[in-house]
């Protein structure tokens, strides 16, 4: 019985698409919500975007400086983004400065994504890059900003950490009251407040002691005192007056004569938070409370656009810097789609992840995505990002892929994945499979050889997947 199709087929070099882009069976369909509009009152985009670039005109002026006399050159001293003193005072010197406001207009760059430090490296932040023609550039980076607040003006001194961090958390009832309340409101108001969302917050933190169970009749132990809280004894007016001008120092109200009142910028800031909270709270397919691993095999039989608004949900319920940890830590198990399906996510996260991605090029299991995330990310056609991959990482990726289509998908599509490998010919693909050492080898070829319609064409795969297992 003879092949319809020839032993080495020319194969059709095709760009692998992403495995949520595979038809479904699945179709989610529901009505678009309607774009919210801002409270009445607060100004254009164009208008926020002008005060945002002048609340930050300072920040901006360092980081084009740092970006016109360092280039990609040394800033740092310690790794960990302070400005070294030898750049501070060449800046200070340079831009009319003190050294003071070099570091401070330095600390507020970095915080709005101005400048984006890697080691002890410098480079200006795609923002930047933005600043003067971009409106959503700019405003994202006063958001960033005002995320921050608490890292852009420092705490009081002698203060129990456990009661800053609760303040901290606080603070989002507190501003979403000066929001709702548009206008002036007395600072001895916010201070009840800020008491009764700490006194919730120290309530759900209750825990049900542990240790062993008596038995009935068993005499009871005496109990050892109580361990004093220290954080439940500080007082918190200090601790909002230091939140109050901390969020002051970013723009984002005003202090004065016992009151306080939200900036056009604070409350629109507030106002797209709680918009976020919202869309998070409609989360088409409802996994906005699950972890990341949950949520994506929740994601996998979407549609690529549904799936992406489930992301965008799913990140508005949490802080960045986390979400983006656990899209990581799922894309290192042993599940390929999980892999896939957790790159896609960080794309739409965008910039924020840059950095965690970029720390995980040198991990082999990641490194194929991280490099097509980043050179998209540096503005790469999508269609053409595979380029920067090298023919060895090229065929790893085929693998991990061909490994979740063959978890996860049909038959049919793993044929179809044959024609998306980057080598002409399939010995020259089976060659290449077997030299990469991808973990599911063995069973991506067992797979296929059982999916082919090709007698000659599975019983070649069967072999190389033989020669695998056997070592041959």
């Amino acid at each position: 019985m003879t092949s319809r199709i020839p032993r080495d087929s020319r194969l059709r070099l095709v760009r692998p698409r992403p495995l949520a882009a595979a038809p479904q069976a699945m179709t989610q369909r529901r009505p678009r919500r309607a774009a919210p509009r801002p409270p009445e009152g607060t100004p254009a985009r164009s208008e926020l975007a002008r005060m945002a670039r002048a609340g930050l005109a300072d920040a901006a002026r360092v980081a084009r400086w740092a970006d016109s006399a360092l280039g990609r050159g040394s800033a740092t001293a310690d790794g960990k983004a302070t400005l070294s003193d030898v750049t501070a005072e060449r800046a200070a010197r340079e831009l009319g400065l003190t050294p003071a406001e070099v570091r401070a207009d330095w600390d507020t760059a970095r915080l709005a994504g101005l400048v984006e430090v890697h080691g002890d490296s410098a480079r200006p932040g795609w923002r930047l890059r933005a600043w003067n023609r971009d409106d959503s550039a700019v405003l994202r980076g006063w958001v960033a900003l005002f995320d921050a607040w608490s890292l852009a003006y420092p705490e009081p001194a002698g203060q129990e950490p456990a009661a800053v961090a609760e303040v901290i958390s606080a603070m989002p009832q507190v501003l979403s009251f000066l929001q709702l309340s548009a206008g002036p409101v007395p600072v001895a108001q916010l201070l009840d407040l800020l008491e009764q969302r700490v006194t919730e917050l120290r309530t759900e933190r209750c825990e049900v002691p542990y240790g062993p169970r008596l038995e009935p009749g068993t005499p009871r132990p005496p109990e050892a005192a109580p361990v004093p809280d220290a954080a439940a004894d500080t007082p918190l007016a200090p601790l909002l007056d230091w939140a109050l001008h901390a969020l002051a120092s970013v723009g984002a109200l005003t202090c004065g004569d016992g009151h306080a009142t939200l900036t056009p910028l604070g409350s629109w800031a507030v106002w797209v938070k709680l918009e976020q909270i919202c869309v998070a709270a409609q989360s088409p397919a409802g996994n906005i409370e699950q972890p990341a691993e949950d949520m994506l095999r929740g994601c996998a039989r979407l549609r690529p656009n549904a799936a992406r608004a489930e992301y965008r949900a799913w990140l508005a319920a949490r802080p960045v810097g986390s979400a983006v940890t656990e899209l990581i830590d799922a894309a290192r198990g042993e599940d390929a789609l999980l892999r896939g399906l957790a790159f896609d996510a960080l794309r739409v996260v965008g910039a924020p992840a840059e950095p965690d991605v970029r720390a995980v090029v040198d991990e082999p299991t990641l490194r194929p995505y991280a490099l097509l995330w980043l050179a998209e990310h540096d503005g790469a056609d999508p269609e053409d990002a595979h380029h920067v991959l090298t023919r060895r990482e090229a065929t790893w990726l085929w693998v991990d892929t061909a490994a979740a289509v063959a978890d996860h998908g049909e038959a049919p599509l793993l044929v179809r994945h044959l024609e998306s490998a980057v080598q002409p010919t399939v010995p020259a693909l089976l060659d290449e499979v077997r030299a990469v050492g991808h973990p599911r080898t063995v069973q991506v070829l067992v797979a296929l050889a059982a999916a082919h319609p090709d007698p000659a064409l599975a019983k070649a795969v069967r072999r190389a997947a033989f020669q695998v297992h056997t070592g041959g």
